[in-house]
């Protein structure tokens, strides 16, 4: 208690102060008197769950065993209401996000597509399977003709998803027709739409690469550098899966196609990119052949064939189709495959040529052949196959075997600039992962004489002793070097080659029987096709086989030297 008194007035200000501790809580009262007025200030806190009158208990007095077992009670009672209100709503918190997350996983129902005329009410879902139920009437574009198409047009494409990108309310997506035709397509959500755009985005994001899609939708002027169809895309309408691919790859496809450049450099970087085996693609061919470059080999593959049968009909060629499991060996100097046939052995053919030569005597005057070949060559080089696709010709001459050389001349000339110009873009594709130049060649044929090529490659510090030997690659490399140098020219022809190292077929030269009317043809030194005059006098033929130690006497020999003794052109 603490008092103060003035002079005139005097004021007595009294401050009393009472705490009470009473189940964790505090009462305290205030009192405030002046001179002679007094007024109270109390502010009392009491635990709710205890009902006190301000008599029955004094600051100090000990509680009875029954408060304070009520009061513990009560503070238990509270803390269990509290955790039970704590775990009812996090439980709720759960089923909520629970039934979310079934709403999103929740797939899609399959679509079937009948007609045009009748379209499925569902804009984006996985097709049945195509069971052949019904033509549906739906024309589908190829992206290659999407260029010169009119923006607004409204298309339908099948392909597969190159890529794709799912960001919120967008979508961008490339789809690729043909291994290396490629056009974007986008998707942006409708706010008049919220639902349906909702479906298509969860749809977007369910899609894997390499699937084969449908999509629909309007095309749209744009600037596109990273696709083959650069100046328009696509606004999407409907999208469907056909086929699904696997969310696992056994490699990406852009990592097929990078050129082996491209993956040097960046094993320095933070990102290296792998470096794909051999194995590893031969075992997944079908996923290395989407790779461009990969895919437009096989198309250049198609156009040589095709620009080789189209030059030799505009001369006059038959094409044939000869037997490959065949009694007896076909090309001496070449590993055979054997098999056995109901008991017989019977081989591979390494060659047409035997019964290319039995349909000149058929009086069908030019052949050719595009066929398999099989050589059991235990090597493994670049420079021998054990199977390869063989383009074959036989032709009668006249006079001289010059003849047939300026028809195949005339032949390359029309596939090398047939590829160049009608191939132009397959070319285009595959030089941008494995580098190359257009071949050069001269108009007239190029031909060197085997005395000619021994001079050339003794200039250029080769050992070829006597000369009669065949050429090693190294060698062929060099002989290119300087034809190019020389001639100005990739293709050439090289004849007169030693007899001892040709088949028995192989015509002798008429001046001098160490060399041969027989000849090999070079892209850049290396050696892609052999030729000869053949030797059809059927006891030339038959001595020539005796000095290479073959039976004239043995499998297809007989009926082949019998057919020139019936008159051969």
């Amino acid at each position: 208690m603490m008092g103060m008194r003035g002079n005139t007035t005097s004021r007595l200000l009294v401050l009393s102060v009472a705490m009470i501790s009473y189940s964790a809580r505090t009462v305290v009262a205030f009192g405030v008197r002046s001179g002679r007025t007094a007024r109270v200030m109390t502010t009392t806190i009491v635990n709710p769950s205890i009902r006190l009158s301000s008599s029955s208990t004094d600051v100090g007095e000990e509680k009875t065993e029954e408060e304070k077992a009520a009061i513990k009670a009560a503070r238990e009672a509270r803390k269990a209401e509290k955790e039970r209100l704590k775990a009812e709503k996090k439980a709720k918190k759960a089923a909520e996000k629970a039934a979310r997350e079934a709403e999103e996983n929740k797939p899609i129902d399959k679509v079937i597509y009948l007609s045009v005329d009748d379209e499925p009410a569902a804009k984006v879902g996985d097709f049945e399977t195509v069971m052949s139920r019904s033509r549906t009437g739906r024309e589908f574009a190829k992206v290659k003709d999407i260029s010169n198409m009119e923006p607004g047009s409204k298309v339908c494409l099948r392909g597969r998803l190159n890529s794709i990108r799912v960001k919120g309310g967008s979508c961008f997506l490339v789809l690729r027709q043909d291994s290396f035709e490629t056009v974007q397509a986008l998707f942006f959500k409708n706010k008049d739409d919220p639902e349906g755009s909702k479906q298509m985005i969860k749809y977007l994001k369910s899609l894997t690469v390499e699937s084969m899609i449908d999509i629909e939708g309007t095309l749209v002027e744009a600037n596109v550098k990273s696709c083959s169809v650069q100046n328009m895309e696509i606004n999407l309408s409907r999208v469907h899966c056909v086929s699904k691919a696997a969310a696992m790859l056994p490699f990406l496809v852009e990592d097929a196609a990078r050129s082996e450049a491209e993956i040097d450099e960046s094993q320095d970087t933070e990102r290296p990119f792998p470096r794909l085996g051999q194995e590893l693609r031969l075992d997944n061919r079908w996923m290395d052949m989407r790779a461009p470059a990969q895919n437009a080999i096989m198309r250049v593959q198609s156009g040589v064939c095709q620009l080789f049968r189209e030059y030799l009909y505009s001369q006059d060629f038959i094409e044939i189709h000869t037997p490959k499991l065949i009694e007896g060996e076909s090309e001496s100097g070449a590993g055979v495959f054997t098999t056995d046939y109901f008991g017989k052995t019977a081989c591979l053919a390494q060659s047409p040529q035997l019964f290319k030569q039995l349909a000149i005597s058929s009086d069908l005057p030019r052949v050719f052949e595009i066929g398999p070949v099989f050589r059991a060559e235990n090597s493994n080089t670049r420079r021998h196959l054990c199977e390869f696709t063989g383009l074959d010709i036989e032709m009668a001459i006249n006079d001289h075997y010059m003849e047939t050389l300026e028809i195949v001349h005339n032949m390359f000339k029309h596939i090398f600039n047939g590829l160049e110009t009608r191939f132009a873009k397959e070319l285009s594709v595959i030089r941008e992962q494995y580098h190359s130049e257009p071949v050069t060649f001269t108009e007239e044929p190029c031909v060197l004489h085997w005395p000619e090529a021994m001079d050339i490659l003794r200039e250029s510090g080769f050992d070829v002793g006597d000369g009669l030997s065949d050429l090693s690659g190294a060698q062929e490399l060099a002989l290119g070097e300087a034809v190019k140098e020389k001639y100005g020219t990739d293709f050439f022809m090289l004849d007169k080659y030693p007899s001892d190292i040709r088949p028995f077929y192989t015509m002798p030269d008429p001046d001098d029987n160490r060399f041969s009317n027989s000849y090999d043809m070079f892209i850049r030194g290396l050696e892609i096709c052999s030729g000869a005059q053949r030797c059809h006098d059927p006891d030339m033929v038959t001595d020539l086989l005796k000095k290479k130690g073959i039976e004239p006497s043995e499998g297809l020999l007989v009926p082949y030297i019998e057919s020139f003794r019936h008159g051969v052109s």
